[in-house]
């Protein structure tokens, strides 16, 4: 405990930065606590070290209180909002515009199947395809590829 008590500028910034760690790495920026005792910590670390907070633990834990607090309150709002974008556009997946020849007659009613990469996926079309026919990938989901003629 003596070495925290001597070291106190270092112990808060290292703690501080363990916190932000903590909470971007490994919770993935989820809970925002974290963050802001974290962000706090490295302030009051760098308050304590300019002299304008004495250096006790007693004056420090309370700092770092004030300051969580005036940190969440100032950036709840914004941060919230941020994590609350989801972008909604499809992702492109590799096989889209993979092309292969059908092994059987796949229909709207009838889909078929293809053993691409180590599985067996789901082939659907919008269109009456026969077996022999270049078909291009056009759309990728778990299990199912949507395919059409591939043009020449």
């Amino acid at each position: 405990m003596d070495l925290l008590n001597e070291y106190l500028v270092q112990s808060l910034a290292i703690m501080g930065i363990a916190l932000l760690v903590i909470e971007i790495l490994v919770l993935g920026f989820s809970t925002f606590v974290l963050f802001f005792v974290g962000v706090a910590m490295i302030i009051t670390s760098l308050l304590v070290y300019v002299d304008i907070v004495p250096e006790t633990w007693t004056a420090s834990v309370l700092t770092i209180a004030i300051l969580s607090v005036i940190l969440s309150a100032a950036l709840w709002r914004p941060f919230k909002k941020m994590q609350g974008k989801v972008d909604h556009t499809p992702v492109k997946s590799d096989f889209v515009r993979h092309v292969f020849i059908l092994e059987a007659d796949i229909g709207p009613t009838s889909p078929g199947s293809y053993q691409y990469s180590g599985i067996t996926w789901k082939i659907v079309s919008e269109s009456e395809l026969s077996a022999g026919t270049k078909v291009e990938v056009t759309e990728a989901q778990v299990g199912v590829m949507y395919v059409m003629a591939a043009s020449q």
